[in-house]
């Protein structure tokens, strides 16, 4: 079985506020909100990570029903806690599509003035 399987409270799918996906686990900064998009799979997905340290990837050996395209796994560049998937070119303009499970994640809205360590 895929580890790829919808959870029944995806809750960051349609959260399009500005602010920074960290991992849930250890708080490690992994996805700006603004390289969040909508898209028709139930899960939150990224164009781009943070950093290239973000998260690692390995060569997903299972099939993924979400999408035909070659499929790696994602995990927390600092936890390795699993968080799901990028898929090649599946994205806009053929970036690819990071397909991240929402309770892996946790989100950090921007505050109006407040001041961010992330470089943007």
């Amino acid at each position: 079985m895929s580890y790829c399987t919808l959870s029944s409270d995806e809750k960051y799918r349609d959260t399009f506020e500005p602010g920074i996906y960290v991992c849930a686990n250890c708080g490690h900064e992994l996805f700006h909100s603004k390289a969040k998009f909508s898209h028709n799979s139930p899960w939150p997905a990224f164009t781009d990570t943070v950093r290239d340290d973000s998260v690692v990837k390995e060569v997903e050996t299972e099939s993924q029903s979400s999408s035909n395209a070659p499929a790696l796994k994602v995990s927390c560049g600092n936890c390795k806690c699993q968080l799901g998937h990028e898929f090649l070119k599946d994205g806009p303009n053929e970036k690819s599509r990071f397909c991240i499970y929402s309770e892996s994640l946790s989100f950090l809205p921007h505050k109006e003035n407040e001041q961010h360590s992330v470089s943007e």
